[in-house]
This record gives structure tokens, sequence and C-alpha cells, in this order.
């Protein structure tokens, strides 16, 4: 009986643990993305032009059985927000990924990863204040912070855009109004 119930809790186990290793797999094309997902993360956004403070909050999640991730955000609480899906083209050879935003505009981009920085590029559809591309960064530091950087190309010139330095928070939330 005590074998019989060892190897049960054994096999019990083992089902466990391969669970939770496949519930956290990333697709080849996607693991350098391994750092950022998992994670909410709260950073306070430089450069707004909003005359007060910006908090952003984002969610880096495994999405699509690991075909994608997945990115939720919210700026102050709910007055801006967006999401993200990150995935890999075939037919282009590339990571591709879409923003939708709640200010009514969206875009679309390419992603490469280079020593540990992804490197970003998109293009904007809809913007109300002439932004037509964005270039960013974004990397996750030794200590365990995450660092973003953009520009954007708004009416014709490229300008600095917002960045942030973030820390995980298991208790932040994004919000959505």
């Amino acid at each position: 009986m005590i074998n019989r119930l060892k190897f049960l809790f054994i096999a019990v186990l083992l089902v466990s643990v391969n669970t939770a290793t496949a519930q956290e797999d990333l697709s080849e094309n996607l693991k350098a993305f391994k750092p950022f997902v998992g994670k909410t993360w709260e950073g306070d956004l430089k450069d707004q032009g909003l005359g007060k403070p910006s908090v952003d909050i984002a969610r880096w999640e495994r999405a699509l059985n690991g075909q994608a991730v997945r990115v939720l955000h919210s700026v102050n609480n709910g007055e801006y927000g967006g999401e993200s899906i990150i995935f890999w083209d075939s037919k282009k050879k590339s990571v591709v990924y879409y923003y939708f935003t709640t200010a009514g505009f969206f875009t679309n981009g390419t992603m490469t990863v280079e020593n540990g920085k992804y490197l970003s590029h998109e293009y904007v559809t809809g913007n109300a204040e002439g932004i037509t591309e964005v270039k960013g960064t974004g990397e996750v530091t030794a200590d365990g912070k995450m660092i973003t950087q953009s520009q954007y190309l708004q009416n014709g010139k490229w300008v600095e855009g917002h960045s942030a330095i973030y820390v995980e928070d298991v208790a932040a939330q994004v919000v959505f109004k």
C-alpha cells in the first residue's frame, strides 16, 4: 500500500512539473522575451508632457500556448492603455506585433533581439498627434529592472518619446476604464 501511494505521489508530482514547464514555455522564436514574461512591471514614464507624473503598469504574459506574448499596459489607472500581441511571422521570418490603444489608434511593427535588448520599429495608424512611426528599445537589466526608451516620427521629424525604468511589482494591476 505504501509503495502504491508513493508511486501515485511521484506520478502526480511529475505530471505537475511537466504541466508547469509546458505552461511557461515560449516558441523557439520568442524565447528571448522570457525575462519579460510572467511579470507585472511598474514604471514612471518620463517626457509625457502631461504636467503630472505618469505611472505605467505593464503585464507581460505567455499567450496562445507559447506561440505569442501578450502585453497589457495602462497609464495612470486607465487614463490610457493598450494591448500588444507579439508573435513569429513565418512568412516574414520575423518577430512581429500589433498594438491596439484606448486612444483609438493602432500600430504594427517588427522586433529583433540583440544581446538581451529588444529593438522595435512600428508604423502608426490613426494617431491624432501626427505620430506615424515609433522606434523603441527595452531590456531587463542584471539587477532585474526593465528599461525602455522610444523615439517618435511626429509631423515628419524624429523626436524623443517616452522612457521609463520599471521594477517588478506583483501587486500592480493593469486598469482599463
